[in-house]
């Protein structure tokens, strides 16, 4: 065979080496490629051969070196809430609290400002899994403090599935895809979580909560977020408070409906992911309030249930949320690998000023989050890896262990030493404790014997999932009913079936008989035995309803303006102007990616094809289009699908009269209702933004009666 290269092959190479069409020459020094080692590379298209056509040679270092990193890219993704998405912000104090807390964060004067990192996630899905699954987020800040990192490492749900840390391996196990079948992923409708739920009745109000809207949220920016656990605050004199943290959305709190969800997923797997990042990259900034309930060991004694029980919460009408700060998430990362891949959360990062409570769950968790990360990331410097590092000096004798990019300097590596002063002066002694200054705990009186044990006072499993669901408006319990339906049709157990409704039962038996009849068994099966009699009388607690807190704004929101040929030009100009003034985002769908020309012969650059824009990405749309491109796309799939699906999801929709044939084959012209707006009446475009601040118009829902 012959090895000459050709003539062609031969001009391609001097292109290449000069910088041709296939390579950008470097503009200087600075650009120029080179290895891990930093030496300059010459050619990065090419391994090294023996010959044009010759094999490839093993002392090819530059290759070798390349294939090498390629090979090791992976590190094992986390156990739980492998899915998620880190954000850059700083947290602004708003109220100093000196009188309850020496937390750098939160003491100090108004308007200090402490960077933060904050990870959102999904639990039971790999990295892989879509955004929309139903299922609990991670919300995660660390606060980047003068006096060390302090992790708030918590979920959108103030409660959890387990009391007891020892419990967690066998709920996740049970929630993640079966060993022997590799599946289902990304999901909880099957036999092995349900049955593990089942058998577990302090996962009850967890059970309410996760069938709720909530699992389902429209964006991460309309989450709220919890601490869960119940920790301590001590102040400069050393008085101790007990503390729940909230995060509070600006933008309030929203959530799709399940069909809306599954297609979504469909549609965009990363609809959360591009949502967060186009909201930041257009300047359009998220904002959380720190709130705390603080209260004391009176109350605690007095409440009707344990504080240390993470699976109860405190109403906030009993206790009060205070303020105290504002979190704004201004910057996406750099690289997803090297930040949100990369950061490493632990509960046990805490700085002077907060301290844990005895809650077992949590006491597990101090102890379960440094082992992920030494698995994870390789060793015990993870926190010389710069989206860990503190932002504030380190001092210590740690020394060595895998990938340490920094040890203690000098001659001295331990404590206590006499160096610094007699002979040898002239060395460093290094750094000392500080009784005055460092961290300190409660001094919490500690007795009893070693038993393994549940306290009694965990001990009521229905009460507050009774409270939970009745302080939902109609529509929410309608959700949370499908979802249970859906969930418990999908196990295959009858024995579960049956053994899931007679938990029900202790919360609410008409949702218990709602769920029966939705499955279809002849009748309801007997009550689960209760450990405790569960409280029926407990009230309402508005504030547990995210429909019943409507945000009342259309700020955040995205509206999806669908454009055809002869379309009106002056009101796609007035939605466009209103949505605007009312800090909403908007795009424009079109039959064609080019556009659509308007009324007024100008041409409309489109966002999305129609047929990747679908109704389901936006949380209200509107149809404007002349009477024969209604005509024309009134037998396309994809129009119809965008008009039926946002009605379906009870979405305000926007028209004009023109769109009639349309609306009539998609089956909801004769259907119209409140809910949908003729943009050339009375009106208008801003009345109909006006009305999407409701966000949804539920009453074109079924719902159950009350």
């Amino acid at each position: 065979m012959p090895t000459r290269v050709s003539k062609d092959c031969e001009l391609a190479d001097f292109e290449l080496s000069k910088g041709g069409a296939n390579h950008q020459k470097p503009k200087g020094k600075d650009d120029i490629m080179t290895t891990a080692q930093g030496a300059p590379v010459a050619d990065d298209q090419n391994w090294l051969k023996a010959g044009a056509r010759g094999p490839s040679l093993l002392e090819d270092h530059i290759a070798r070196e390349k294939i090498f990193h390629f090979d090791h890219e992976r590190i094992p993704e986390r156990v739980v809430h492998a899915r998620g998405y880190g954000v850059h912000g700083t947290f602004e104090l708003t109220d100093p609290v000196p009188e309850l807390t020496c937390a750098a964060p939160l003491t100090g004067a108004k308007g200090k400002k402490t960077p933060a990192f904050v990870r959102f996630s999904t639990v039971a899905g790999n990295k892989g899994s879509p955004d929309l699954a139903r299922d609990v987020r991670g919300f995660a800040v660390k606060l980047y403090t003068e006096e060390g990192n302090w992790d708030i490492v918590g979920n959108n749900i103030p409660v959890f599935f387990i009391q007891d840390a020892i419990k967690f391996p066998d709920l996740i196990h049970s929630a993640k895809a079966a060993p022997d079948r590799g599946f289902p992923q990304a999901q909880t409708a099957h036999d092995n979580f349900w049955d593990f739920v089942s058998l577990s009745p302090e996962s009850m109000n967890m059970i309410m909560w996760i069938m709720s809207d909530r699992t389902i949220p429209r964006s991460l920016r309309f989450m709220e977020g919890f601490g869960v656990h119940t920790f301590r605050l001590i102040n400069a004199e050393g008085e101790v408070k007990f503390v729940k943290f909230h995060w509070k959305p600006r933008l309030g709190m929203q959530s799709v409906v399940w069909n809306e969800a599954l297609k979504i997923n469909g549609m965009d797997p990363d609809f959360h992911r591009r949502d967060m990042w186009d909201s930041i990259d257009a300047g359009d900034f998220p904002q959380w309030d720190l709130g705390l309930q603080v209260f004391d060991e009176e109350f605690a004694e007095k409440f009707e249930f344990d504080v240390l029980d993470a699976t109860k919460i405190i109403p906030e009408e009993q206790v009060p949320i205070r303020i105290v700060g504002t979190l704004t998430l201004d910057a996406n990362v750099e690289n997803f690998f090297a930040e949100t891949e990369q950061v490493a959360f632990c509960t046990s990062n805490v700085v002077p000023g907060i301290d844990f409570s005895e809650d077992p769950l949590l006491q597990g968790r101090n102890f379960s989050y440094l082992d992920t990360q030494l698995k994870r990331l390789g060793g015990p410097n993870f926190t010389h890896i710069p989206i860990n590092a503190p932002k504030c000096p380190v001092r210590h004798f740690q020394q060595d262990g895998h990938m340490a990019m920094q040890n203690p300097k000098g001659r001295v590596n331990y404590e206590p030493n006499s160096w610094g002063s007699g002979e040898g002066a002239e060395a460093d002694r290094g750094p000392r404790a500080c009784p005055m200054n460092g961290f300190s705990s409660a001094p919490v009186a500690v007795s009893g014997e070693k038993v393994r044990v549940r306290s009694e006072t965990f001990a009521d499993h229905y009460s507050q999932a009774r409270q939970f669901y009745i302080s939902q408006n109609l529509v929410e319990q309608t959700h949370m009913a499908n979802a249970l339906t859906f969930e418990l049709s999908k196990v295959q157990r009858m024995d579960i079936r049956k053994r899931m409704i007679g938990h029900l039962r202790h919360i609410d038996e008409g949702l218990a008989q709602e769920v029966c009849d939705g499955i279809g068994l002849p009748k309801l099966p007997d009550k689960v035995p209760a450990a405790r009699e569960p409280i029926t009388d407990l009230p309402e607690s508005p504030a547990l309803s995210i429909l019943r807190n409507g945000p009342g704004t259309f700020k955040g929101r995205k509206l999806g303006i669908y454009v055809a040929e002869g379309a009106d030009a002056k009101i796609v100009s007035q939605l466009k102007d209103a949505a605007t003034e009312a800090g909403a985002m908007v795009e424009i769908i079109a039959p064609h990616i080019a556009g659509a020309k308007l009324s007024d012969g100008s041409m409309l650059e489109a966002d999305e094809k129609i047929d990747g824009g679908p109704s389901v990405v936006y949380d209200a749309v509107a149809v404007v289009m002349s009477e024969a491109s209604a005509s024309r796309y009134s037998t396309d799939k994809p129009s119809t699908d965008f008009v039926n699906d946002a009605f379906a999801h009870a979405k305000f929709i926007g028209y004009v009269p023109e769109v009639e044939a349309l609306f009539d084959n998609a089956g909801v012209w004769s259907r119209r209702d409140d809910g949908m707006i003729d943009l050339s009446g009375s009106q208008g475009a801003k009345g109909f933004i006006e009305k999407c601040a409701d966000l949804r118009f539920w009453d074109r829902e079924e719902v159950k009666q009350d």
